[in-house]
């Protein structure tokens, strides 16, 4: 560890020269004299003042209020079919120009969605005005993805109106299932995380908790995937391209956000800088309202866009210089152009670094703005604000709450940190070394330079106390070290995160139990078991039962007598009682088929493929990744293949018929991931074109997956696959979504599957494998030696390497992963057990009676797992918020 030396570690130096951003030049004057966007309705005094470099005039606020107006915005626009066609008919002709003769399902679907966010818009801006007039503490959500997916029909069925917008669009000649499909999903997220994220948002306004999240807005999203002779291919996701009706700018919300720069020391000060810089570039906000269901509560996501506060250079345009008067302009709309920017290069890094900052920095400072408007003390944010961190992407935010504390506010450090930690949270979502995210010290001096320099105080304070704590213990304090001594320094974002939060938590009981034992072991030595907690995820079952199976969900209105489950998961157990309901079973059941045929006519639209629905549908849809083992489950399929193979027809006869449906995106720079998906189209081309095997077997990669998708797919499925090395999946939630929509589980005993079989019992889920506690005492014997994988991975490898299935070569290095890498995931330790559980699952299918009951199971104990009860749980133990219905506002 270097030597610190009063604020800056020795090995680096304080910044003492301007540093420019890549491409970005420095302005030829300096900020005070640039001159200034003019608004042409000024005029005169006004005029003169904003061309000397006076500030903007302030908008006049009205000189009484106007009982009228409050009347009305504070009374719910009629819900009768007329008023709504009025207001639909208004957006088409008046909002998008159309006439009788000119509309067409995409402007239906606009105006439509334009006349829902009216509604939702009012509800929004009277959830805020009462959560501020009772000083409500909020919760701020920090995620860098939110995979919200369409919202024009969870909008519909949150506000009660779905069948009063179908009346009026199909007077007007249009299906509502037609105009849904009008709508393209939000690229805002792309896994889990992303995921996650909108269920706890969702779940937040449903349950009355003020909450907002926070975000960036991605105007490419991640990207497009597009699968071309086999091989994943990245396009950008041009989802903006049409207008969108969700989102609501708001150029009145922007904040200055610095890059590069240096600092000039407060001499009055020992802990306050003056961080002077020209490259400044603004964040301006989009909120996205989130509508509750059940309730007139409103959520919101604010999300950041990037722009240069610096002008059109007029005179560079002029004199040919088209690239130079742009410049900035570019330079600054790439930070929100494109989520997770491929890193495997330096300006990437330094692209995605910028781009948290901004994201951090932005959200920080609204925070404080909607705070100071409260005239309470700054030591009270705590009591009016919770940040929670979701994964480690948002955790600048601790240093840059510091630093506008320190220098803009004037506090002391000490004051400072209290705030800080006393305001933040932080969930871990993994225990991959890879996955854990880490800064180079010097790309960050760089970028952030007065955020290295508090980095490097909270890392002096913390380890001096720890020091107090345990002296002479120099390993302990390397162990637990903020920046890790490498060549290049690292900061470990996660260890920041962990030493500047009051809670830290894992997502599913597993998980908190072996980041207790691994990564956080010496801070839960240090700062006590208490603040190391599990929060097991949850879904929500608004989008992913009642909106996404609405068969299903009409079966348990049925037995519960209302709709009141939607928000209350615990009344689905009455589906228990069914169980001897002859009736209800084979009605149940043709819910499920109806899922399946519809899943058939989608792979039939998107990938050429005619599948049979009465085959076994089994799913694996996910990121594309090692430790996921898609890898294991297309030997599989190969290995079944070659089975197949070997029979006569007759034999095929009794088999049953399945189709494997892999989904899922590899990141952009991940050879090995997009190799694998390669291979799983690879062997579709052959397996589908065998007329020998015809419906005994397909295989189906669909790509570009997103939710709509999922919407799909998940309840079609009779059994979801959610194969992860034990201890490496931290909590998963599609597991819950299939199972919640009736779905069972081939999976091995990690993450949340473990839970999920604690709930609905062990004999509702096929698990296999090896165990957590297991894994390093395989891998370390894999590691120094190489055993003959078993006869059926054996097959597996013999039927690529003899290019059944193209040019082996292609594949090699997937086998020499297994045969001669270690065998990191552990797939050939697994492939035993694994061919073992397929062949229970294959058994219990055949028994149609045993596999109904297990549905039924399944969905009537899976209450646990909604997204409300994971929200009431970090309300309650980390959030310290109360529920806050909208009362008294005529809705």
């Amino acid at each position: 560890m270097s030597q610190n030396t009063g604020y800056f570690s020795s090995s680096i130096p304080l910044n003492t020269v301007k540093a420019t951003t890549p491409g970005v030049h420095e302005a030829d004057v300096p900020p005070a004299v640039r001159p200034t966007s003019l608004k042409r309705v000024l005029s005169g005094p006004a005029l003169k003042t904003m061309l000397a470099g006076g500030a903007h005039s302030q908008a006049k606020t009205p000189s009484k209020d106007d009982s009228e107006f409050r009347d009305y915005s504070h009374s719910e626009i009629s819900r009768d079919v007329a008023t709504i066609k009025n207001s639909v008919v208004m957006h088409l002709t008046a909002t998008f120009l159309r006439t009788p003769a000119s509309i067409d399902s995409a402007h239906a679907y606009l105006a439509s969605a334009f006349s829902v966010r009216d509604r939702l818009l009012q509800r929004w801006n009277l959830t805020n005005e009462y959560h501020d007039k009772i000083g409500a503490k909020r919760v701020y959500y920090m995620s860098l993805e939110f995979l919200i997916g369409r919202t024009f029909d969870n909008a519909l069925l949150a506000l009660g109106l779905r069948q009063e917008y179908a009346k009026v669009l199909g007077d007007v000649g249009f299906c509502l299932e037609d105009i849904i499909d009008e709508e393209r999903d939000a690229a805002l997220g792309n896994g889990g995380l992303g995921r996650l994220a909108a269920c706890y948002v969702d779940s937040m306004a449903c349950s009355n908790y003020p909450g907002w999240g926070y975000g960036l807005r991605y105007k490419y999203g991640m990207f497009q995937q597009q699968i071309l002779n086999g091989y994943q291919v990245e396009a950008p996701d041009c989802w903006l391209d049409s207008p969108n009706p969700w989102e609501f700018p708001r150029p009145d919300v922007t904040y200055p956000v610095k890059f590069y720069g240096h600092l000039v020391r407060d001499p009055h000060s020992e802990h306050r800088f003056k961080w002077e810089s020209n490259v400044v570039y603004d964040a301006m906000a989009f909120d996205v309202p989130v509508p509750g269901y059940g309730t007139t509560n409103v959520g919101n996501i604010r999300l950041w866009s990037c722009k240069t506060n610096t002008l059109f250079d007029l005179n560079k345009f002029n004199s040919g210089d088209y690239q130079g008067a742009t410049g900035g302009q570019v330079a600054a709309q790439i930070l929100t152009d494109v989520l997770y920017p491929n890193d495997n290069t330096s300006d990437g890094k330094e692209l995605r670094l910028r781009q948290e900052y901004l994201f951090c920095s932005a959200t920080m400072q609204d925070i404080l703005a909607r705070f100071r408007k409260t005239g309470r003390p700054l030591s009270e944010l705590p009591d009016l604000a919770a940040i929670q961190l979701n994964d480690t992407h948002p955790t600048l935010g601790v240093p840059e709450l510091m630093r506008i504390l320190i220098d803009d506010e004037g506090l002391s450090w000490d004051d400072a940190w209290d705030i800080t930690t006393r305001t933040f949270a932080f969930t871990n979502h993994t225990i991959l070394p890879e996955a854990m995210e880490k800064w180079p010290v010097p790309m960050l001096d760089k970028i952030l330079p007065r955020h290295m320099g508090i980095i490097y105080d909270i890392n002096l304070f913390f380890l001096q106390k720890v020091e107090r704590q345990f002296p002479g213990d120099r390993e302990l304090l390397s162990k637990i070290s903020i920046i890790e001594e490498s060549n290049p320094q690292q900061v470990r974002m996660a260890f920041l995160a962990c030493v500047g939060s009051h809670k830290v938590n894992g997502v599913a009981a597993i998980h908190s139990d072996i980041i207790k034992q691994s990564i956080f072991k010496d801070f839960v030595r240090i700062q006590g078991e208490a603040k190391f907690i599990n929060k097991t995820n949850g879904v929500s079952p608004r989008r992913w039962m009642n909106e996404c199976n609405p068969d299903m969900s009409d079966l348990i209105t049925e037995v519960v007598g209302d709709r009141s489950w939607v928000n209350d998961l615990t009344k689905v157990k009455q589906l228990e009682g069914t169980l001897t309901d002859a009736s209800f079973r084979e009605r149940w059941w043709a819910a499920k088929q109806k899922n399946k045929e519809r899943l058939a006519e989608y792979i039939l639209t998107t990938t050429g493929i005619k599948v049979s629905a009465r085959a076994l549908f089994d799913v694996q849809v996910k990121r594309i990744h090692e430790y996921k083992r898609q890898l294991m489950n297309i030997f599989s399929v190969i290995y079944r293949y070659h089975l197949l193979k070997q029979m006569s027809p007759e034999q095929r006869e009794h088999e049953v018929p399945r189709v494997v449906i892999f989904a899922g995106k590899a990141a952009s720079g991940y050879w090995v991931a997009k190799q694998v998906i390669k291979l799983i189209n690879s062997v579709a081309e052959v397996v589908n074109s065998d007329e020998e095997i015809g419906d005994v077997l397909k295989v189906v990669f669909i790509p570009d997956y997103s939710v709509t998708a999922a919407e799909v797919i998940i309840p079609a499925s009779d059994i979801s696959q959610h194969i992860s090395t034990a201890g490496t999946e931290a909590s998963g939630t599609s597991n819950m979504k299939f199972v919640l929509n009736g779905g069972i589980i081939l999976g091995t005993v990690d993450g949340a599957n473990i839970e999920i079989g604690e709930e609905i019992g062990e004999e509702q889920i096929f698990f296999f494998g090896c165990l957590a506690h297991e894994v390093e005492d395989f891998r370390h014997y894999l590691r120094f030696n190489q055993p003959k994988p078993d006869s059926a991975l054996q097959t597996a490898f013999d039927m690529i390497q003899r290019n059944t299935f193209g040019d082996a070569q292609l594949f090699q290095p997937l086998i020499d992963a297994i045969m001669r890498g270690g065998d990191v995931y552990l797939l050939s330790v697994d492939f035993p057990s694994y061919i073992e559980a397929h062949k229970a699952v294959e058994e219990a299918y055949r028994n149609h009676d045993e596999w109904v009951t297990k549905s039924i199971l399944s969905v009537a104990r899976m209450a646990k797992f909604s997204s409300d009860r994971s929200i009431q749980e970090y309300a309650e133990e980390v959030w310290n918020i109360e529920p806050q219905p909208v009362l008294n506002c005529g809705l």
